[in-house]
């Protein structure tokens, strides 16, 4: 583009012409018409129009300052000497030939195309400390997933050991059961054996002495002269006696001539003596048929070892024990 811009302006006297300012200005600068019609290309293809050209000032005159004057001395009006001595000569030049303008077109709008966005480059230090955190985080995750995984497993193992020794307490608890439960049945059947055969005993009579001989009988003269008031039955010193029916002992101890003497009484009030005993083994309280009241001895006035037995209904006199015992289905 030209140029009015002076790039030499020496300091012009008042009253100057057109032609003086001729001459101290610079050839002018022209920029070729292909050049000038690719920047206008270029600014129609989206660059943005150049300013418009403002008028230039007018053109001050320069002081020009002489080494010889004195401080502060500046000279204006036309110099002295010839201007056409700051260049060698030259051949005259050609006159310019007229370029044509190129005409300017309107800068067309611009175009706004959608451009990618494109992400900042990470900073290395960054993505270091995020994969070193990420890598942390994942190590962390690991083992906290293996303790839960070990505690788990720890778990299902107390549980299962758990469960083995519930079950084995449950198999014992039930077998301790089973065997209480067996227990208990059997000790309620013998209980119910027993009170069986007890109320059987109790309904029943025995003989007083099981394995024995028949002696001296009611109503027979004895060696002093005395009629005999019981039944003799003859066995061997230390032999059972025992209960004929179910009673109470209410006397036992020594009766005289009757050596050691258990007395049992009946419910229905009759007296049993026993007499001429070796040991008396029942002394107080009740006794059931067949229980042990003593044994035979010696005691008294006897010849030999026998039980004496006597039958007195209501505590009263003395009866034939024989048809006694033989009443109650005893068979002696």
């Amino acid at each position: 583009m030209a140029s009015d811009q002076l790039a030499y302006a020496p300091a012009r006297p008042e009253g100057d012409t057109v032609q003086e300012r001729e001459d101290f200005r610079l050839p002018q600068q022209r920029i070729p018409a292909p050049a000038f019609a690719a920047m206008a290309g270029s600014g129609a293809a989206g660059l943005a129009p150049a300013p418009a050209k403002q008028p230039l000032p007018p053109a001050q005159p320069a002081p020009i300052a002489l080494p010889d004057a004195g401080p502060g001395t500046r000279l204006t009006g036309v110099p002295t000497y010839d201007p056409t001595a700051l260049a060698p000569a030259a051949a005259p030049s050609p006159a310019p030939t007229a370029v044509p303008e190129a005409p300017i077109a309107e800068p067309a709008e611009p175009v706004t195309a959608a451009v990618p966005t494109l992400p900042a480059p990470a900073d290395p230090g960054a993505a270091l400390c995020a994969r070193l955190l990420g890598e942390v985080a994942a190590q962390r995750e690991a083992a906290a997933r293996a303790e839960r995984e070990a505690a788990e497993k720890a778990a299902a193992a107390q549980a299962a050991r758990e469960a083995a020794e519930r079950r084995v307490r449950e198999q014992a608890a039930a077998a301790k059961a089973a065997a209480e439960e067996k227990a208990r049945a059997e000790a309620e059947a013998a209980a119910r054996a027993e009170a069986e055969r007890l109320e059987r005993l109790a309904a029943s009579y025995i003989k007083p002495v099981v394995s024995c001989t028949l002696g001296a009988g009611f109503g027979e003269a004895d060696p002093w002269s005395n009629l005999h008031t019981g039944q003799d039955f003859a066995a061997p010193t230390g032999t059972p006696v025992h209960a004929v029916h179910g009673g109470t002992i209410t006397s036992a101890g020594w009766a005289g001539a009757y050596g050691y003497r258990v007395v049992l009484t009946l419910d229905d009030g009759t007296e049993l003596w026993y007499c001429h005993l070796s040991t008396m083994v029942a002394t107080e309280g009740r006794v059931t048929t067949g229980d042990t009241v003593g044994r035979v001895g010696a005691t008294g006035n006897v010849p030999a070892p026998h039980l004496h037995l006597e039958v007195r209904p209501a505590g009263a006199a003395p009866i034939d024990p024989l048809p006694w015992l033989r009443a109650h289905d005893v068979t002696v």
